[in-house]
C-alpha cells in the first residue's frame, strides 16, 4: 500500500470494488429480478449455498433428522449467490437483506420466514427442544452462539476478503486480520481446554456455529490459510474441530447445496434422505453430458 487515499466528503459507487465477488457488491438492497422460490413437499423449505452460514442449518437439520426429529424435514434449494440467485424477488420476500441462508416453515397454516442463520437455529432448536443444551445453560450456549455471530465477519470479511479474495496483497489489512483471527482462536483454545464442547460436554447449536466457521478453518477448507495462521497450535480447537467433523449428520450437512469442490461431494438440492446416495453430482453429470 504505497499510495496514501483521502476519503471524499462524501462516498459514491462510481468505482467498484475489485477482487473476487465484485460482480454482486452493490450498495442498495432489494431484487434485481423477478423469480419465484420453488416449494417442496416437506415442512422446511431451505434457500442457501454451502458457505459456512449455510453449512450452519444444513448440520442443524441433519442432526435433527439423525435425533428422530421427523418434522425437520427439509428441502433444500441452491442459491447460486455468484449468479446472483440472492437477488430475485421471492428470495428477497423471504430475506429482504439477501444474504444466504432463508428459511421459510410451512409446518402451520401460514408460512413463516425466518432469515439470519443464527435466528434459523434458534427457531429450529426451539422448536423441536434439541441442540441447546441444559437449561441451567442456556446463557452460555446464547453467549457462544452470538460470540460467532460478532466475530466471524472479521475472519470471513475482513481475514478471508484480503487475504484470498482482495484483488491485491496488502499488508497492513493482513496482518490486522490475520492477528485478530489468532485472538479469536486462543478464545476458543481456552475455553475447550476444560470443556468438550462450548458448553462442557453436551453439543450443541452454538459447536455447529463455531464449527462451520473455525473448525472448518483449522481443518483447512477456508481461504488455505491454515500453515498461515499456524492452526495446528491451537490442539483444543483441533481436538474439538475434528470430533465434530467425524459426526456423519455433520458429514451429510457439509454437502447439501453444495456446488464447488468433487463432485462426489456436491448435493447441490436435497429433497429425501436418498439423494446422498442417488444425486450427487458425480452421479448426475455424467447422466447431462
Amino acid at each position: 500500500m504505497t499510495d496514501t487515499y483521502t476519503p471524499p466528503k462524501v462516498w459514491t459507487w462510481e468505482t467498484k470494488s475489485g477482487g473476487q465477488f465484485a460482480n454482486i457488491n452493490r450498495p442498495i438492497a432489494g431484487a434485481t429480478h423477478d423469480k419465484e422460490l420453488s416449494v417442496g413437499k416437506h415442512p422446511m423449505q431451505l434457500y442457501s449455498l454451502a458457505t459456512p452460514n449455510g453449512v450452519k442449518v444444513t448440520v442443524l437439520l441433519e442432526e435433527l433428522l439423525a435425533a428422530g426429529h421427523s418434522g425437520a424435514e427439509y428441502d433444500a434449494w441452491l442459491i447460486n449467490i455468484g449468479e446472483g440467485d440472492q437477488f430475485g424477488s421471492g428470495f428477497v420476500d423471504v430475506n429482504p437483506n439477501s444474504k444466504i441462508p432463508a428459511l421459510s416453515d410451512h409446518s402451520s397454516d401460514a408460512p413463516v420466514r425466518i432469515f439470519e442463520s443464527g435466528a434459523i437455529l434458534m427457531h429450529l432448536a426451539e422448536k423441536f427442544d434439541a441442540f441447546l443444551g441444559p437449561k441451567e445453560q442456556r446463557s452460555e450456549m446464547l453467549s457462544w452462539l452470538f460470540w460467532q455471530m460478532g466475530s466471524a465477519p472479521y475472519l470471513g470479511g475482513g481475514f478471508g476478503h484480503f487475504y484470498a479474495y482482495a484483488p491485491e496483497k496488502w499488508e497492513y489489512p493482513i496482518n490486522r486480520f490475520a492477528m485478530e483471527t489468532k485472538r479469536q482462536l486462543d478464545v476458543l483454545d481456552r475455553r475447550l481446554a476444560n470443556n468438550t464442547y462450548l458448553v462442557g460436554d453436551d453439543y450443541t447449536i452454538a459447536d455447529m456455529a463455531v464449527w462451520s466457521w473455525y473448525g472448518q478453518l483449522v481443518l483447512g477448507r477456508l481461504y488455505s490459510a491454515a500453515e498461515f495462521l499456524d492452526v495446528e497450535s491451537y490442539k483444543n480447537v483441533m481436538r474439538w474441530a475434528k470430533a465434530i467433523d467425524a459426526r456423519p449428520a455433520v458429514q451429510r450437512g457439509r454437502m447439501v447445496n453444495r456446488a464447488f469442490g468433487e463432485l462426489h461431494t456436491q448435493l447441490r438440492e436435497r429433497h429425501d434422505a436418498s439423494d446422498f446416495d442417488t444425486r450427487t453430482q458425480d452421479k448426475l453429470e455424467p447422466a447431462e453430458s
